[in-house]
């Protein structure tokens, strides 16, 4: 029987619909969340980005990618771990350990990469970072304190009391916080706590410490980081020094930082996510811990600060900000 061409094209139409789906399911699908945007996060994200389509996965193209941002908002976090639940995803990939967790939570048997996770095995995402064991693995920005604080007391003579300003809600800050304490006895140094549970609170916690410090460490906690600045402006009046774990907050303000570049862990990232496309079952691949810490050094900042930068220390740094 011969079909009139209205009917032809309905009939053509109707099953190019139903194999639109079964074509659409051979480009890997990837979501993408984190936290908040700020300069470490962003810079994990291009890194991520240029690897994946450096390796021939371009979004659009070869590669289905969706990205979603929870501007601060941990019930938006959650919301888009849920919705990613739904989306039938053939990997996840969270920035930072809020976004992790929760997209953890949501996907119970899909695989989930985390990247910028502190302490990715205290914050229940792995068993350990050489078997991370499930569907989870990543990379971690757990920071070794003693070079931080060697540095702090050669800048700052006489250092004894540390203030650390962050937010008691957030797991890789809790923990960074505890690791600080460790390492500030074999120093002879108290860290002051100053929490801020959400980042309009960061600048009164940043007032509580001056006169009661000499010097503020801000540690890699996407609360407190977002909102540098007003850290910074603090510091600027008091004439209290201010640190950090994120190198981009040297060029917000911070006098010195020892930390990851986080376009490298960026890139790292993707060679992982790359591998479990290609059907390595996370369970195989060891979560990762860049070895080298670069210092990244503000000379405006430190001399409004009343801190002194060694030109032997300004050598060796990877970049130098305020010349």
């Amino acid at each position: 029987m011969r079909l009139r061409k209205p009917v032809l094209a309905a009939v053509l139409a109707a099953i190019a619909s139903l194999a639109a789906p079964a074509l659409a399911q051979d480009k890997p699908r990837v979501g993408m969340t984190y936290i908040v945007e700020h300069p470490a996060i962003d810079a994990v994200r291009d890194g991520i980005l240029a690897e994946l389509k450096a390796a021939g996965y371009e979004d659009g193209k070869t590669i289905e990618l969706v990205t979603r941002s929870a501007q601060g908002n941990m019930g938006t976090q959650a919301q888009i771990a849920s919705d990613f639940a739904g989306l039938n995803l053939d990997l996840a990939i969270a920035i930072s350990t809020p976004s992790a967790q929760a997209v953890k939570n949501a996907l119970k048997n899909k695989p989930v990469l985390f990247a910028a996770v502190t302490d990715p095995v205290g914050a229940g995402l792995i068993d350990s970072m050489a078997r991370p064991g499930g569907l989870v693995t990543g990379t971690s920005d757990q920071q070794p304190f003693p070079p931080v604080l060697e540095l702090m007391k050669t800048l700052v003579p006489g250092l004894q009391r540390l203030g650390v300003i962050f937010n008691p809600g957030e797991a890789n800050a809790v923990s960074q916080v505890e690791a600080l304490k460790t390492a500030a006895k074999q120093y002879g140094l108290e860290i002051v706590e100053a929490p801020a549970t959400q980042s309009s609170m960061v600048s009164d916690s940043a007032r509580s410490l001056v006169g009661n410090v000499q010097a503020i460490l801000l540690p890699t906690d996407s609360t407190v980081i977002s909102v540098i600045e007003s850290v910074v402006v603090v510091g600027l009046r008091a004439k209290l020094p201010v640190f950090a774990s994120d190198t981009d907050a040297v060029e917000r303000g911070a006098v010195a930082a020892l930390g990851f570049n986080y376009r490298d862990m960026g890139l790292a990232t993707a060679r992982m996510a790359i591998r479990i496309l290609n059907h390595t079952p996370p369970s195989d691949i060891p979560a990762l811990v860049p070895e080298k810490q670069d210092l990244y050094l503000n000379t405006r900042s430190a001399k409004a600060m009343g801190v002194e930068l060694p030109i032997s220390l300004v050598a060796t740094a990877r970049k130098v900000v305020g010349k």
